[in-house]
């Protein structure tokens, strides 16, 4: 876990991370959509800041695979504990509720299966042709683990053909031992390459505030642009509970948009850069299916 020096005041959420949160009908259904079809958003599990007005667009991102992670990342609020075996309705009721919400850019992630021998890889591409039967106009995104290296279990969520594949670089190398320590940060570099080099768009994303400076933000930067990563997102931490980290620094707006302009000057295609950028939020915008 992230250690803070006692001798420092707790840090105080700036006013660029005060979210206002909307509370209409459109809200309201959506939450209702997702709990009759049985469905688990990453919004809701992960206390997305975004959450509300999201749902108050009638958008969500599907959390596919059950709501237990069989890692226990230290960022994340998704719980480790007893795994539910995958539920073979789950693709097609995906499929009906991206139907139901007029989607027209689906973005389905899950927590990590470690215990199964695809990682899950088999259960992303019924979940993406599911929705591809239904919804034949709309682009697909996938947020997916690293699946532990193995290029077959890649090779299923690839040949399904989803429009964009992301996987999280999640924060610098150096950092991963107390982040993100079941990980490990060659192999999702060597992942997103792997998809760029089939000819997917390869999207990834960090957070700041955990520890990183500057300099290892634009190292991470680097890498993704060494492997011909098309998109890269990068948000604020905020901390989901106590049990989590403690945010180390909160990054002003104006150090955001300075990564978005070493990322292009360095070759990234699309940068997406702010304190509350989320893989997920607005990726339809970021895939320029709006304006």
């Amino acid at each position: 876990m992230c250690s803070k020096d006692p001798s420092k005041p707790y840090l105080r959420i700036p006013p660029w991370l005060r979210v206002k949160i909307p509370c209409n009908k459109t809200y309201s259904a959506t939450r209702e959509l997702v709990k009759d079809l049985s469905l688990n958003t990453v919004c809701q599990s992960a206390k997305c800041p975004n959450m509300f007005e999201c749902f108050s667009e009638h958008t969500a991102t599907f959390l596919i695979m059950g709501n237990t992670c069989t890692r226990n990342c230290a960022f994340c609020n998704i719980e480790s504990g007893d795994i539910p075996p995958l539920d073979p309705t789950e693709p097609a009721r995906v499929a009906e509720a991206s139907k139901r919400l007029g989607l027209k850019h689906v973005v389905i992630t899950s927590v990590t299966r470690d215990d199964l021998a695809d990682g899950g890889a088999a259960h992303f591409a019924a979940t993406i042709r599911a929705v591809r039967t239904e919804l034949l106009e709309s682009s697909i995104e996938v947020l997916i683990p690293d699946f532990q290296g193995d290029e077959d279990a890649l090779n299923f969520v690839i040949e399904a053909q989803p429009d964009i594949i992301n996987h999280n670089v999640e924060t610098p190398p150096m950092h991963y031992k107390d982040i993100r320590p079941q990980a490990d940060y060659k192999q999702s570099l060597e992942l997103i390459e792997r998809v760029k080099s089939a000819g997917a768009i390869a999207k990834s994303g960090l957070m700041v505030g955990l520890g990183e400076n500057d300099e290892e933000v634009q190292g991470v930067i680097d890498d993704l642009a060494d492997i011909g990563c098309d998109i890269v997102t990068i948000g604020q931490y905020m901390r989901p509970s106590l049990k989590h980290p403690e945010v180390l620094r909160y990054v002003h707006p104006d150090v955001f948009e300075e990564y978005a302009r070493y990322g292009k000057g360095k070759g990234v295609p699309h940068m997406y850069s702010a304190p509350l950028v989320r893989s997920s939020y607005n990726a339809a915008l970021f895939a320029g299916l709006k304006k």
